[in-house]
């Protein structure tokens, strides 16, 4: 008799969580497909079948609901607050996609098919903007610092390269490719009790081998821009950022310098990468169906 009493009780909670969750959903769509704690704009989302739309959340994506089967959708690995998804077939029937986040948003859209949608990166965070769909001549910031917070935040790549001396350590912890860019990702740390200030961070491809160094033996990389950009590393901490270049290999027999200049003061660092260090790279963005 106590069992039961139990499982009528746990049936009935059940039920309870069952039913809140169908009017926090009813409401949401009454609400006009915006999210519970922040707006987003209310047009429809575009969706193709040879395109690929990126959804970006702030916090990372716990449940993801499609309407039906003829749009696939994936959070690629490592990166929980974004959201993928295109078309299955061409022409599908419009429907609509729910995706909730880990702070307790849920998000409503009404897709619908468009062959080639000018915009296929959108931000979901508060006060933000869809991004334009490519890169494009010019170096579009948007674009660049929403392929930087990819690989800020990507955790697939495992290898690192770095070097250390006086208390200061700069390695390279993520290379990522994506059209005619490349980000490096790089983490600075200062373990002495005296801050570390920035004055240059310089790219350059050099022989390996040379009895005099000449400017016409230093091909020098200039980067397009940065995200999380630091001029100052303080005492016992550390920093990451990402640089953007131009998409560059390197020939044989010649190596990457990553040359870190600190502002008055004395603390240098070079740190080499051969080759076939620099080859074992990542492509932003993924998808698989």
């Amino acid at each position: 008799m106590k069992n039961n009493k139990m499982n009528l009780l746990s049936d009935s909670y059940m039920k309870y969580q069952k039913n809140l969750f169908l009017l926090v959903l009813l409401a949401v769509s009454l609400a006009g497909a915006q999210p519970l704690s922040h707006p987003i704009t209310g047009q429809q989302l575009p969706v193709s079948y040879n395109y690929t739309t990126s959804l970006l959340f702030s916090y990372p994506i716990v449940s993801v609901d499609r309407g039906n089967g003829e749009v696939l959708a994936q959070i690629p690995e490592g990166l929980e607050n974004i959201l993928q998804i295109k078309a299955a077939q061409e022409n599908y029937c419009a429907t609509n996609l729910t995706v909730i986040t880990a702070d307790g948003t849920v998000y409503s859209f009404n897709l619908c098919y468009e062959a080639a949608p000018e915009i296929t990166a959108y931000s979901c965070n508060e006060n933000s903007e869809p991004y334009p769909k490519t890169i494009v001549d010019g170096n579009n910031a948007a674009v660049l610092d929403h392929l930087s917070e990819l690989a800020y935040h990507d955790r697939n790549y495992t290898r690192e390269f770095g070097e250390n001396a006086y208390g200061i350590a700069l390695a390279v912890t993520g290379m990522y490719t994506a059209n005619d860019y490349i980000f490096y990702r790089m983490r600075l740390e200062n373990s002495t009790p005296i801050s570390y200030d920035i004055d240059q961070l310089r790219f350059y491809i050099r022989d390996q081998k040379r009895a005099k160094r000449t400017a016409s033996q230093d091909l020098e990389i200039q980067p397009l821009s940065w995200y999380r950009e630091v001029q100052n590393v303080r005492p016992h901490s550390q920093v990451t950022f990402i640089c953007v270049l131009p998409k560059f290999t390197i020939p044989d027999r010649k190596n990457l310098h990553i040359q870190l200049v600190e502002k008055s003061g004395g603390r240098h660092l070079q740190l080499k990468l051969r080759n076939t260090k620099t080859a074992a790279v990542l492509t932003l963005p993924l998808f698989s169906e």
